[in-house]
């Protein structure tokens, strides 16, 4: 009798506290990326927190994979969908399903657009901006190369509209050429890399930049430049991970645009805690009104990025995003905090 009575109060403080069984369905594009697991650490902890239970499931790059996932995770009982997309058109079926259940949807990172689903991510055309910015600071002019993402992710897109805006008008005045040009097959370093040593190749070498639209794309540029003898030119990224980061220490990468995947995981658990309480779109946190490429009204929270470079590589550390150690590896005499 005493442990059925235990058990009816910890219900009963289960359901006033609004931390009753709420399950937390995340369906990840690919989690072989360094920063998802960054991201699945801060979310977990903040479905914890709120006594939800996390439920996971890893598409590895394949749209139709991602579909049959998410609807593994409606039967296995989630009350809300946390879905990084691998394709945005393909993942529309998955929404409809969520809605035909009443399963509140967040498009995790990368646009899913459709109305029904709450877009969480950085500002990526500002990211874009910073890239470029960075970029064009170091090398203002020249011939350009722009390896973008996955042509199935409109961040990429959205980068690629940022970056265009800072170097217009270095292109107009005749001062920055772009000599090469490529989407990058599901934003995988090895396909960045072969895309840029077919445009090094085309354009004899004769190339003095690169704004590369990942930290992962940016591996495979470096990689493809180091083969040349080339590394060294100003090249970009994002994501602040930590190969990128040594190196922007090194001095092989010029920036990294470090976007917190510690606040936008613990975001995504918040968020989702909500929604599956009832919450409406529109009154939680920080959420503004959008209006996407193809002029459909979302509901959207956009979290600020931070451009990394030789200048402010402390910021990182003192975050505890990397340590000194892993930040320095191979490092002599560089900027400081490796000096």
């Amino acid at each position: 009798m005493k442990n059925l009575f235990l058990a009816a109060t910890a219900a009963t403080f289960a359901v006033a506290t609004g931390a009753a069984a709420q399950t937390v369905g995340v369906s990840w594009s690919n989690f072989q990326e360094e920063r998802w697991k960054t991201d699945e650490a801060a979310m977990v902890g903040a479905l914890e927190a709120a006594g939800a239970t996390y439920i996971s499931a890893d598409a590895q790059s394949s749209s139709a994979k991602q579909l049959s996932d998410i609807e593994s995770l409606i039967a296995q009982g989630a009350e809300v969908l946390i879905v990084l997309a691998q394709d945005t058109q393909a993942i529309i079926p998955a929404v409809q399903a969520a809605a035909d259940e009443g399963i509140p949807v967040i498009a995790y990172d990368r646009l899913i657009e459709d109305p029904r689903a709450f877009y969480l991510t950085f500002d990526n055309i500002e990211v874009g901006r910073m890239q470029a910015r960075a970029v064009f600071e170091a090398q203002p002019t020249g011939n350009y190369v722009m390896i973008k993402g996955s042509p199935t992710d409109p961040n990429a897109d959205f980068l690629r509209g940022g970056q265009q805006e800072i170097l217009q008008a270095a292109i107009d005045a005749g001062d920055i050429t772009i000599v090469g040009e490529a989407y990058t097959d599901g934003w995988l370093p090895a396909n960045a890399q072969r895309n840029m040593e077919q445009i090094l190749t085309a354009a004899d070498n004769n190339v003095d930049a690169v704004v590369a639209s990942n930290d992962g794309t940016a591996g495979g540029v470096v990689a493809a430049l180091t083969a040349q003898g080339m590394e060294g030119i100003p090249v970009s990224g994002q994501d602040g991970d930590h190969a990128a980061l040594n190196r922007v220490a090194l001095g092989t990468q010029t920036v990294s645009v470090w976007k917190d995947a510690r606040d936008l995981g613990a975001a995504a658990g918040e968020i989702a805690v909500a929604l599956a309480g009832g919450a409406a779109m529109a009154d939680v946190d920080g959420a503004v009104e959008w209006t996407s490429p193809s002029d459909t009204t979302m509901t959207a929270r956009f979290l600020e990025p931070v451009p990394i470079t030789a200048d402010n590589l402390s910021t990182v550390t003192d975050a505890g995003w990397i340590t000194v150690e892993a930040l320095c590896q191979g490092v002599s005499g560089g900027p400081a905090p490796c000096n």
